[in-house]
This record gives structure tokens, C-alpha cells and sequence, in this order.
């Protein structure tokens, strides 16, 4: 049976759609956004992740250790990344919870067995299940066979997407998702750019196309205060324009995830600046004033 890379699995989840939810976080991501708060989700092979914060120097990961990553040198911990094969047994051993695999292989049987623990949950709290990334339509027929086992249970389903998929993608799991929670970051193709590293161009055709097929949409704008708050007025005229928009949220940037990228020892491109409540409440008058629906 097909599985796919699995990052993380959130139960109780109430930003992730409507009601308690579970979201389950696929690894892979076709854009590199510099205000990524999942630096773990980017790339599509399973990582180790060691806080060295954390780490008491007990030496039990150098035992449990196959290819000999970790080292104890007068009672100081060192992690040799290039050889880590991010199989998993120092985790298992650590006393401090300094290591963390993010990556774990996983079939539709396994995570469907998860998901379904909490229905009556879902059920009370108008709740359901949640995809998301990374970029989860990176594994669209997987995602499909998933969501379809989860609407054949009575549950409702919702996709986080950053649209930068194909339109095949789309089609692929449209038929079994209630709901699209889709990100627009830029509408400035050179300013989305900026921001991603790739235009905009395929995420707004996408969007114009769900809306075409009469789906149900939940935008999501991170606001980053240098990158996108001059877009704001243009986002909303264009999404004024639709009729799949349910409701619209602003998302305000935030730096917590400065230590993952330590611990990936991946370059950290978090912005240093952070948008003012005042900031996040204008941007969320402009879309109410074209009459879109802001939770």
C-alpha cells in the first residue's frame, strides 16, 4: 500500500477549520516562503531535529546511534548531520526530548485508524479533519484515498493549500473536500516572488478555477509587515470578485519558529519585523468593507 511522509499529527486542533479538529502535516513544499513557520515541512525526506538546549550530555543517543551521528567528546554532546539516515532510534532514547524526527512514513489504513478515534469530537464541535503541509496536494491520489475514507465515516474534510499545485491536483481531491483553506499571500506576481521565490501566477488560476467547479473556500493571508501589507487592498478587490469565499482570515506573522530552523540547521529567513495589532485590524476592515466575511 502507497504511504506518504508525515511530519506531524495535531489532535485538537481549532485553527485548522471550523470545530476540533485533527490535522495531519505532510512533508513537502514546492515554495520556500521566508516567513515559513513549518521549516520542517519543506522538504519531502524525514529530518532530525536537535535542540542542543535541551540536549543533558547523557550519551544515550550515541549508543542507540546505527551510523555513528552522535558523539560525546569530554562530556559535550555533537550531532554529524551528513550522516544521520533519520531512522529514528536516538529519539527514542533521548532523556531530554532534544531530538525530534520529523518524517514518518505512513499508509491511508494507519492514519485513517488515527482519525477516527476522535469522531465524536468532530461531530459535537462541527469539527472534522484537516490536511495540510508542508504542501499536502503534493501527494494528491494519496490525500484522495484519505479523504475519501474520511467522508464514507460521516467526517468532514478540509485541505490547506498553498494553491501552488496543479490543476489535476485539484480535480484529484476536490469530490471529497468540504473545504479548501487556501493562502494568498501576494497579488503582485514580482512581490509573491519575493516573498516564495516563485510567481503567482498558477495559485490564482487555481483559485479561480475552484470557484468555477462551485467549491467552498477559506482564504488565509499571513500578513508580513515589508512583504505583503502593501497588497491587502488589491487581494480583496480580487477576491470580491468570487463566489466560493466562505469567510477569509488574517493571519498575523509571528518568529516562534526560530529554533526549528536552528535545530534543521536551516538558514533562518524569518523578517525581524512584526505586524502591529492595529496593522492586522486595518487589513481586516478592508476586506469586511467589500463585503467578505472575516473570522
Amino acid at each position: 500500500m502507497k504511504s506518504a511522509t508525515v511530519f506531524e499529527i495535531k489532535r485538537f486542533a481549532i485553527h485548522d477549520g471550523d470545530g476540533i479538529r485533527t490535522t495531519v502535516f505532510f512533508k513537502g513544499c514546492p515554495l520556500k516562503c521566508v516567513w515559513c513557520h513549518n521549516p520542517e515541512g519543506i522538504s519531502s525526506k524525514a529530518e532530525l531535529g536537535y535542540y542542543a538546549h535541551k540536549c543533558k550530555n547523557c550519551g544515550a543517543c550515541v549508543k542507540a546511534c546505527p551510523n555513528e551521528c552522535h558523539r560525546l567528546d569530554d562530556g559535550i554532546h555533537t550531532f554529524e548531520r551528513e550522516k544521520c539516515i533519520a531512522c529514528g532510534k536516538c529519539e527514542s532514547v533521548c532523556h531530554g526530548s532534544a531530538l525530534k524526527l520529523y518524517g514518518k512514513e505512513m499508509t491511508v489504513d494507519e492514519l485513517e485508524e488515527i482519525l477516527v478515534e476522535d469522531k465524536m469530537f468532530y461531530d459535537e464541535s462541527g469539527g472534522g479533519i484537516t490536511l495540510s503541509g508542508g504542501e499536502c496536494l503534493m501527494e494528491s491520489e494519496f490525500c484522495k484515498e484519505l479523504l475519501k475514507r474520511m467522508k464514507e465515516s460521516g467526517i468532514h474534510t478540509a485541505v490547506d493549500t498553498s494553491g501552488f499545485v496543479s490543476e489535476k491536483a485539484i480535480d484529484t481531491v476536490f469530490p471529497y473536500t468540504d473545504i479548501f483553506l487556501y493562502d494568498i499571500k501576494a497579488f503582485d506576481s514580482e512581490t509573491h516572488k519575493k516573498a516564495t521565490g516563485f510567481s503567482n501566477e498558477i495559485i490564482l488560476k487555481n483559485l479561480r478555477y475552484i470557484d468555477k467547479k462551485g467549491g467552498k473556500v477559506e482564504i488565509r493571508i499571513p500578513y508580513v509587515p515589508e512583504y505583503n501589507s502593501g497588497e491587502i487592498e488589491k487581494i480583496a478587490a480580487f477576491l470580491s470578485e468570487l463566489k466560493c469565499v466562505s469567510g477569509l482570515r488574517v493571519l498575523a506573522y509571528h518568529n516562534y519558529a526560530a529554533s526549528k530552523y536552528a535545530a534543521l540547521e536551516k538558514t533562518n529567513t524569518l523578517p525581524l519585523v512584526l505586524p502591529t495589532d492595529d496593522e492586522i485590524e486595518k487589513a481586516k476592515e478592508i476586506f469586511k468593507n467589500v463585503g467578505i466575511r472575516v473570522i
